[in-house]
């Protein structure tokens, strides 16, 4: 049986079992159609059933979370937690709480996990959780109760050496330091059990800025290495206003962009002149507004209702930091069709598979997002050890190890894409590299 035999039977196992996941039926596929030169030179892996193993989350946990509003009126949301691989270190993951998080959803960003980890070069294994809670119009203790019922249940199955959650859409650091609260009130123990923290509680600095920091270091290696160019005069796209957006802008300002561009689930903006950083911060970090408020505070930006137009702006670089497929074929050809050279992703597989054959026949850079935006759980892991040692790193010191840990994901991922035939595909490489860390622990530990 050739490789390509062994992880086509795999996937319709998959595809038999959970028919109705296209979201992780997806982030399989697009993982799986680069392992086939992998597993015919390590046969091993299909001996010791790694790939049947690496589909299969070790622990999914299903659960009620019942609250109140302000009104006194109950509310009854599900909750998440899918614990998917844990063979090069304790589960690490994201939380999101958000409309659209289903178990399809939590599965896919917990199996894109696994790799993303592994790239960083950090002990960290791979898991995801949320809610379908929608934060958006609640009120502090709102949003304080709920998280409290959220963290009643899940405290039970995490941490710091077992499952480290993170944050994630619609979760900060408010809302981390509600589960917090609440996980340490439960468990009568002060630990790095979750990531993100406020500072005055073991955060890390530079936690914030890392993810939209990280994006813009490896684009800017992949520039480099790939091109000969720099992020120097380029005009950028950016979609999303959250903290991924909002520190993608600031950086790649800084590494001499324009960012012309910015949205939120609502519409997006555009200004030819840049996009005024300290307007979008005021906006989304201190009163949670919505982003058509920058065109009323900017003279002459633009404000559409449409959140997709952002990919009809003509740009250099698209920086996509929103959400899962928010750039479908359509979109990708427009932006090709603009002079759009370079897409680094922000976002979890905020490309569908067609927009992607599309980057890649038209000579796209393309950064896939399970290494582009791996700068958030980096630091993640970085405030994990400040946490086990009891201490508190500078801002330079934190951003020096992301700067170096981006620039070393794009060069594993670009070596491993040398090494098995596909020259310069990033996501293939990244596939290569991130799984072969996992598979060689799978093996290594027996079958479990």
């Amino acid at each position: 049986m050739t490789g390509r035999d062994y992880i086509d039977r795999v996937y319709e196992q998959v595809v038999q079992r959970d028919p109705d996941q296209p979201e992780f039926l997806q982030a399989v596929r697009e993982v799986f159609d680069s392992l086939p030169p992998v597993v015919d030179r390590h046969p091993e892996f299909e001996e010791a059933g790694v790939l049947e193993r690496l589909v299969e989350p070790e622990r999914s946990v299903k659960f009620r979370v019942a609250w109140s509003d302000d009104q006194g009126h109950v509310h009854v949301n599900r909750g998440y937690r899918v614990q998917f691989n844990s063979a090069i270190g304790p589960y690490k993951g994201g939380l999101r709480f958000h409309p659209t998080v289903t178990e399809s959803v939590v599965k896919f960003l917990g199996f894109e996990q696994i790799l993303k980890n592994s790239l960083t070069g950090l002990p960290m294994g791979g898991a995801k959780g949320g809610s379908d809670f929608d934060p958006k119009g609640r009120t502090d203790a709102e949003v304080m109760r709920f998280c409290q019922s959220f963290m009643t249940e899940l405290q039970r199955h995490i941490g710091q050496f077992t499952d480290v959650p993170a944050g994630d859409i619609n979760v900060g650091a408010r809302e981390i330091g509600y589960l917090f609260g609440q996980y340490k009130r439960l468990r009568d123990e002060f630990s790095g059990v979750l990531t993100g923290k406020d500072m005055t509680f073991g955060g890390s600095l530079a936690r914030t800025e890392a993810t939209g920091y990280g994006l813009c270091y490896y684009t800017a290696e992949a520039l480099k290495t790939l091109r000969g160019d720099s992020f120097e005069g380029k005009t950028v796209a950016v979609s999303g206003s959250g903290n991924v957006a909002i520190f993608a802008i600031e950086k790649a300002g800084q590494l001499g962009a324009k960012v012309v561009t910015a949205s939120d689930s609502d519409g997006y903006v555009y200004d030819a002149e840049g996009i005024k950083l300290d307007v979008v911060k005021d906006i989304k970090l201190n009163h949670r507004g919505r982003i058509r408020e920058y065109a009323d505070r900017v003279p002459g930006a633009v404000y559409r209702p449409d959140c997709s137009g952002v990919w009809t702006v003509p740009c250099d670089i698209a920086l996509p930091c929103a959400t899962q497929n928010e750039i479908d074929a359509k979109s990708a050809r427009t932006l090709v069709d603009q002079g759009c050279t370079v897409v680094c992703e922000g976002a979890n597989m905020p490309s569908t598979p067609e927009a992607i054959e599309i980057y890649e026949s038209a000579g796209v850079l393309y950064g896939p997002a399970k290494a582009a935006n791996a700068g958030g759980v980096a630091v993640s892991g970085l405030e994990m050890s400040q946490n086990s040692q009891r201490l508190e790193w500078t801002f330079d010191q934190v951003d020096q190890r992301l700067k170096e840990i981006m620039v070393g994901i794009f060069n594993k991922s670009y070596l491993a894409s040398q090494e098995y035939d596909r020259p310069g595909d990033l996501m293939a490489g990244a596939n290569i590299a991130g799984f072969m860390k996992v598979g060689q622990a799978m093996v290594a530990q027996g079958l479990l």
